[in-house]
């Protein structure tokens, strides 16, 4: 780490990319006329923990005329060029810079990564001469309005299919202008120089092309060497908080376990399945029993406490697994009903019951600031949460309620900042001593809000609260001005 007040420059970024790459099990070396740099806009350790970001590089570098290569936020302030990762080369030297967007707050990251890499952050400044930024990512299925003025082009939803499209009309173009004529019209594709602060069509990829799956495993990540792969992909339960309401195909598609099990490498010790419903999975004892049964770890990215079971937990138990979360998302079953999210007080409970049993941790979510809400749901909570600790030991991880755009919830409207920190603490005193509460800042949370319902102007907040030093000032003052 560097010492206080000083930054690593070109040759230490080279020495932490080089001792990076060689802990990797997976990476593609590839050499072609067309480079990508296809950018993370968060440090490594988070960016490599992305299933779609892996799913891009390696589709990406399947294409024949086409080498993409990685880089990430620096994990702290650098001076030097961004560089790539697999040729620790200028980023800003490559054709494209394509950026993996995945929430709000990794947008003053991303305008960090194109000032490194040598360009105008914004797009208006930006000409013919310089590379194409094009940003995808899970942001583009709520609100990447904020991200437009730092844009090129934007792919909306799903940019398996439509990317190496895109590439392919951007080599063969002689000017910008002849390349917006030529993709404008895509599925999913979003030219905000051109269409200006409105939403499109999401893209839809062909089922052929799935499920996801990693190709890079790494120590140095928060899924340490674990293969990565989709047990399905959207959700089909309507939960009207959620972005993944706006699915690709209006349910959940789900990928039989032999296409599941044929993507992991036969030297993988340990298998995340990811997806928004993964327990929903109709073969998901036969999935994560035929990886356990090879001696492998399983780890799932989401648990229903409805879907939870003994063989599940046993399963999940022998594969390595040492705790369970679950989640309540609304304070009383009259919020979680409000909220069509179909968790009972007995479901939760239940849980805990199996956490026990199986002698597993259990980590409880909660959303708080709700429309609606009152004191009553939140001492309601505390009560079911003491008596869910009662049989077994839990933690409670809690954030504030962001309406986001696209959802039945778009623009309900933030709790206030002053209202969510006096819940907290209503939480944390009920609930001392019985239970470990981790909770999200009320004060970033209205940071995400007021950039999850905004538009362009917000990116322009972003700018000036990333040049002011990205403190919560800065963003008050960036809105305020706003």
């Amino acid at each position: 780490m560097s010492k206080p007040g000083r930054q690593p420059g070109p040759q230490s970024q080279k020495a932490t990319i080089r001792a990076r790459l060689a802990q990797e099990t997976g990476t593609i070396y590839k050499q072609a006329r067309h480079r990508v740099a296809l950018i993370k806009p968060s440090p490594y350790f988070v960016g490599m923990s992305s299933l779609g970001f892996q799913q891009i590089y390696k589709l990406l570098n399947a294409l024949d005329d086409v080498a993409a290569e990685r880089s990430f936020l620096p994990d702290v302030k650098a001076f030097g060029a961004l560089l790539s990762y697999e040729n620790q080369t200028p980023v800003g030297d490559m054709d494209v810079l394509a950026f993996s967007v995945a929430y709000e707050l990794e947008i003053t990251g991303l305008i960090a990564c194109l000032e490194q890499a040598g360009l105008p952050p914004f797009a208006r400044d930006r000409g013919d001469d310089y590379p194409l930024v094009l940003v995808g990512g899970p942001l583009t299925f709520s609100n990447p309005l904020p991200v437009a003025p730092f844009a090129d082009v934007i792919v909306m939803g799903e940019g398996e299919e439509v990317t190496p499209k895109i590439l392919v009309h951007y080599r063969e173009a002689t000017s910008l202008a002849q390349f917006y004529d030529a993709i404008e019209g895509l599925p999913g594709v979003y030219l905000p120089v051109r269409m200006g602060e409105r939403f499109i069509d999401i893209a839809k990829v062909d089922n052929r092309m799935l499920p996801a799956a990693s190709c890079i495993r790494t120590p140095d990540t928060e899924l340490s060497d674990m293969h990565l792969v989709e047990a399905e992909r959207g959700c089909h339960r309507k939960c009207t908080f959620c972005v993944m309401r706006r699915s690709t195909n209006g349910g959940m598609r789900v990928f039989s376990p032999e296409r599941i099990l044929s993507t992991i490498p036969a030297d993988a010790t340990k298998v995340g399945l990811v997806g928004a419903a993964v327990t929903d999975h109709p073969d998901l004892l036969e999935i994560v029993g035929t990886i356990v049964g090879d001696g492998r770890r399983c780890s799932l990215s989401s648990l229903r406490a409805d879907r939870l079971t003994p063989e599940l937990c046993a399963l999940l138990l022998a594969g390595g697994l040492k705790s369970i979360t679950v989640a309540s998302d609304g304070a009383s079953e009259r919020l979680r009903h409000a909220l069509m999210k179909n968790i009972k007080e007995k479901h939760l409970l239940y849980s805990a019951e199996l956490a026990r049993e199986h002698k597993l941790k259990l980590k409880l979510y909660q959303m708080v600031g709700l429309p609606t809400e009152t004191d009553d749901d939140i001492d309601e909570m505390i009560d079911l949460t003491r008596r869910m600790a009662d049989r077994v030991k839990v933690s409670v991880g809690i954030s504030p309620f962001v309406p986001k755009r696209n959802t039945p919830m778009d623009g309900d409207g933030f709790a206030g900042i002053k209202p969510v920190e006096a819940t907290l603490e209503r939480i944390r005193k009920g609930l001392k001593g019985i239970a470990d509460i981790r909770s999200t800042s009320a004060r970033w949370a209205w940071v995400e809000y007021k950039l999850a319902q905004g538009g362009f102007k917000a990116g322009e907040a972003a700018y000036a609260a990333y040049k002011g030093g990205e403190k919560f000032s800065d963003w008050k003052k960036a809105f305020e001005a706003d």
